[in-house]
């Protein structure tokens, strides 16, 4: 069986057809306005409502409170819930009762003590997603930095729901991550990018044919 690989960050007609085209599983839309990724409710809408069925679209999330999340769903078809800020459990137990959305958490990874805190998210979230933890500056952002962790961190580990590798993947480095980590889903951002906010249709297309080779 071949890796599962997001999408993420989409903004333009181009790069979601790439993504449908070349197989990928997950396509992410970015509602986090700080963001160069970040696109609007109604273009999401736009982005997202020719895309096959079979293929989840996410919207990612930074500590979003429920009208924002709202706003967005009124529009905007999202199958699945990325947070990736500092939600709580219990922050992602409304958000699933209230939406009726499944939840994907985002876990900062930089430490042995990261990988363990996840397993407070185990029992509530649908999906785990494991990233590098972001740069110690102003201008960081949750995540999307090109910035990749320790993959042996999370390796031999079992969790209770399904996970997701993120954080500095490329279509070169993917089969190393693949091999340390033990993924069978695997998130990209920046990797398939040309610039911040601006995807490269060609790098698209690579990660997705180095994820299905995969197996």
């Amino acid at each position: 069986m071949s890796v599962a690989a997001k999408i993420c960050g989409l903004s333009t007609e181009e790069a979601v057809t790439a993504a449908v085209a070349g197989g990928a599983a997950f396509l992410g839309f970015v509602f986090y306005p700080p963001s160069p990724r970040a696109v609007s409710a109604d273009k999401a809408a736009r982005l997202g409502a020719a895309v096959p069925s079979g293929i989840t679209r996410v919207g990612m999330f930074v500590d979003a409170d429920d009208d924002t999340i709202g706003a967005v769903l009124a529009e905007a078809p999202i199958d699945l819930l990325q947070l990736h800020g500092h939600e709580s459990p219990d922050r992602l137990a409304d958000i699933k009762l209230r939406f009726a959305l499944p939840v994907m958490k985002a876990v900062a990874i930089a430490a042995p003590e990261d990988v363990l805190g996840a397993a407070r998210y185990e029992e509530v979230a649908d999906l785990l997603l494991f990233d590098a933890k972001p740069p110690r500056r102003p201008d960081a952002l949750p995540g999307g930095n090109g910035l990749a962790f320790d993959w042996e961190l999370i390796a031999g580990r079992s969790w209770r729901c399904q996970w997701m590798l993120s954080g500095g993947l490329t279509a070169e480095l993917l089969p190393e991550a693949v091999r340390l980590s033990g993924a069978q889903a695997v998130d990209v951002s920046s990797g398939v990018g040309s610039r911040p906010g601006e995807k490269d249709l060609r790098k698209i297309r690579a990660f997705l044919a180095a994820a299905h080779a995969l197996g």
